[in-house]
């Protein structure tokens, strides 16, 4: 049985994407696929049990079900690191994972396990990615995001980690890759890496829809609440507008997919969000949504226009700075519901990846 641990180099490289495209990409030519996220920190209660949210997310959209709790066995819930370091139990935690990899990888032509963090995330209870990937005897690819030096810098530093526990590493991939740089960065990274001996599986190149947050997603991570436009909350943000300029300027950097964060009484600053089409015809907005902050609810009569405008509506309590960080720090995940941004995933990976060599590698 065939067996890949996805890691990476940090938080937010992109190893559920590569995960996700991975497997749907081979489920086309091994008919059995599994997948175990052996330590999950982000989670989600599920009939009474607390699972990793990238589990659920593999279970639904590559149909995968082996049980998510085999899925999502350890979750770092809170005070989790201060209950291991009072009264440690490594044998416990080891023997949970084995016991959900062994019922999860039955029957099974090839498991994909999807690490958390850097190689050394978890060595706090002594299950680092490197020890975990070990415990499994499965061969690691790692994940970076784009560049040249730091990456190299980060995969090499990862990489001996995991040897270090005596783990091979098969190659690594290079996320997030920008468009008008990949030909420079995907030359010298493959070049830089093979001096290293790590091969190169694959450069991705930058997506922006897949970074892209929808209303829904920003109010789940926040604790805004909708003033109107409820039904409209799956419209995704490309950009974040802070409405801190004159009016007549703010019309200039008001452009597709616009959320806009002002404070609920800057009604002249309202008023031109309602008034920036993107169709000669006048009928959709550029705005595709309003933070008000302040905890300021405007007048009834702008209250009335911004029901009638087909946007979502937030408030929030916080001030504007406060707010625009928050919406600047969401971390956007892949949802089930996402369906243009899976079937971006899979044909990313698909033409990006070499499956070949993977495939030879395991």
């Amino acid at each position: 049985m065939r067996k890949i641990f996805i890691a990476a180099t940090k938080q937010n490289d992109g190893k559920t994407t590569v995960s996700l495209g991975i497997i749907r990409n081979l489920q086309q030519k091994f008919g059995k696929v599994g997948f175990i996220k052996p330590i999950g920190q982000r989670y989600l209660e599920e009939e009474g049990q607390k699972i990793d949210e990238d589990s659920i997310l593999i279970e639904e959209v590559c149909g995968i079900k082996s049980g998510l709790k085999d899925m999502s066995p350890i979750a770092v819930e809170k005070g989790f690191t201060e209950k291991y370091i009072t009264k440690p139990d490594k044998n416990n935690i080891s023997r949970q994972i084995q016991d959900s990899f062994r019922r999860i990888s039955k029957r099974q032509e090839l498991v994909v396990i999807e690490g958390t963090g850097h190689a050394g995330v978890g060595s706090v209870f002594d299950h680092s990615n490197a020890t975990v990937a070990k415990l499994l005897g499965s061969k690691v690819i790692i994940i970076s995001s784009g560049g040249v030096g730091r990456p190299i810098d980060e995969i090499i530093l990862n990489k001996a980690l995991f040897e270090k526990e005596g783990v091979k590493v098969l190659g690594v991939i290079v996320n997030k890759v920008l468009p008008a740089k990949f030909d420079k960065i995907n030359r010298l990274v493959r070049k830089g890496l093979e001096r290293k001996g790590v091969d190169v599986l694959g450069v991705l190149p930058y997506d922006p829809m897949l970074a892209r947050p929808t209303i829904e997603q920003v109010l789940e991570e926040t604790d805004f609440e909708v003033l109107c436009g409820k039904e409209y909350l799956e419209r995704s943000v490309a950009k974040v507008i802070v409405a801190a300029m004159e009016p007549r300027d703010a019309a200039r950097f008001i452009t597709e997919d616009s959320l806009m964060i002002t404070p609920g009484d800057r009604e002249d600053m309202i008023m031109i969000a309602l008034n920036c089409f993107r169709d000669a015809g006048n009928t959709k907005l550029k705005i595709c949504g309003i933070v008000l902050t302040c905890g300021i609810t405007p007048e009834q009569a702008i209250m009335d226009l911004l029901s009638k405008a087909q946007i979502p509506v937030l408030l929030s309590k916080s001030d504007t700075y406060d707010v625009a960080t928050c919406v600047h720090d969401i971390t956007v995940k892949i949802r089930p519901c996402d369906k243009d941004k899976i079937e971006a995933v899979v044909k990313l990976i698909k033409e990006n990846v070499d499956f070949k060599k993977i495939l030879k590698g395991i």
